[in-house]
């Protein structure tokens, strides 16, 4: 099976090569891959002690940082090599400061696999979240090297607990410790033979918590926001942006919006310009604008979304009116306001808790957002208390940190690492 796999992996190459000739993201996926080996060779040297972090893209960096940075305060003679699976990830932290070697994992051939190991050496490494790739454990576990899983979070539905799956629940009992987000994950691994694994909960609460202690201060959006009531509608797709307008063009002036696009492109920011009847300002217009003035204020920049929900009052969390997934909802939550979000959210079990706790909102179509909207506008102690709530529930989940880095620690006392 291992055979077949690694084939079909060296026949996927030829095909993304092509797709790439059509597809700007596909474009980078293969271009981001040339030559990655070279660079790994010249960054890493044979004596250097190293800890490698695996992410699938952006959401998952955001869930590793926490243990990054932890790692690179307690074990600073360690280089820490980041690599990420999908562009979206890669582009936006290529050049974060928090890893030495910050680069695309090269495809899962044995070949790859063997070549990145040897290179790169690592004392542990770290999979955020999901994404195994059986030729790098293989490799990983032949070379003795402890892998662990952390804020995992495992369904039903995944090949690993299929009938089919038998290759993939090999792959994946190499892993030598898995963190898990909640007891269903947990029960999942067990009903398929793996024991060693604890719930430890998702590391982006203390992420997302970290950040009320940074400064948030962005005087730009107090000069827009006034004394008015602001939603914040973050990280939004065309699908999110098709419900909310018509409620945008029908806001009171009491009400004033910031709109941050998941994807930055001048074409699409202008075609849903167009389609707001009141002012808009892009945040690259700022500095020539009467921001006061301005109804809605549209993002154009990546980078400042976190420390813009500090002044949500109200929080719209886009991804899941379409198919491309819920984003991420605990960095408004950490500011105590109440969030909106699409229908498309059974993946996410933080979505599912505070929809439960009457923190979170669900809408299917523009008259849900009225509905909703309205109340939350019109309403302050309902605001305000479903709010409250938010904040609370991320408050009360921090600590995964703690519990991977108590690990960690173990290995390297007992000299695994």
């Amino acid at each position: 099976m291992r055979t077949l796999y690694s084939f079909l992996t060296h026949i996927s190459v030829f095909f993304l090569w092509v797709s790439g000739f059509f597809n700007k993201k596909m474009r980078l996926f293969v271009k981001g891959r040339e030559k990655v080996i070279d660079r790994i060779a010249l960054q890493i040297q044979p004596e250097d002690k190293t800890i490698w972090f695996h992410c699938a893209s952006l959401g998952e960096y955001e869930q590793g940082l926490p243990i990054m940075q932890a790692i690179k305060s307690s074990y600073p003679k360690y280089k820490l090599v980041l690599t990420f699976f999908s562009p979206s990830g890669y582009e936006i932290k290529k050049n974060s400061p928090v890893a030495d070697l910050i680069t695309y994992l090269p495809l899962d051939t044995r070949g790859n696999a063997r070549r990145f190991v040897n290179l790169v050496h690592p004392s542990l490494a770290i999979f955020v979240k999901y994404e195994f790739w059986p030729n790098y454990l293989f490799e990983l576990e032949n070379s003795g090297i402890p892998a662990i899983n952390v804020s995992g979070l495992f369904r039903k539905s995944q090949s690993f607990f299929r009938p089919h799956g038998v290759f993939m629940r090999k792959a994946l009992r190499t892993i030598d410790h898995f963190f898990v987000q909640n007891s269903h994950s947990e029960t999942l691994l067990k009903g398929i033979g793996i024991d060693h694994v604890s719930i430890s909960g998702d590391t982006r609460f203390d992420r997302v918590s970290a950040q009320i202690e940074q400064d948030n201060t962005l005087p730009f959006i107090e000069d827009f926001k006034g004394n008015s009531i602001c939603v914040v509608c973050g990280s939004t797709w065309p699908e999110d942006e098709a419900i909310l307008i018509p409620y945008i063009n029908a806001a009171t002036t009491q009400v004033k919006f910031i709109m941050a696009p998941h994807i930055i492109e001048a074409g699409k920011i202008e075609a849903f310009r167009k389609k707001i009847t009141g002012t808009s300002i892009l945040y690259s217009e700022k500095d020539s604008a009467d921001l006061s003035a301005a109804s809605v204020l549209i993002i154009d920049n990546i980078g400042l979304l976190t420390r813009v929900y500090n002044y949500a009052d109200i929080a719209y969390v886009g991804g899941a009116m379409g198919t491309s997934g819920l984003h991420n909802i605990l960095e408004p939550a950490t500011f105590g306001i109440p969030i909106v979000i699409g229908r498309n959210f059974e993946k996410f079990p933080e979505a599912k808790r505070l929809q439960s706790l009457a923190a979170l909102f669900s809408v299917s179509n523009q008259e849900e957002v009225f509905e909703i909207m309205s109340r939350l506008v019109e309403d302050k102690n309902f605001r305000e208390k479903t709010g409250m709530i938010a904040g609370h529930f991320v408050n009360s989940n921090t600590g995964a940190t703690r519990v991977i880095m108590n690990y960690v620690a173990s290995l390297h006392g007992n000299g695994l690492i």
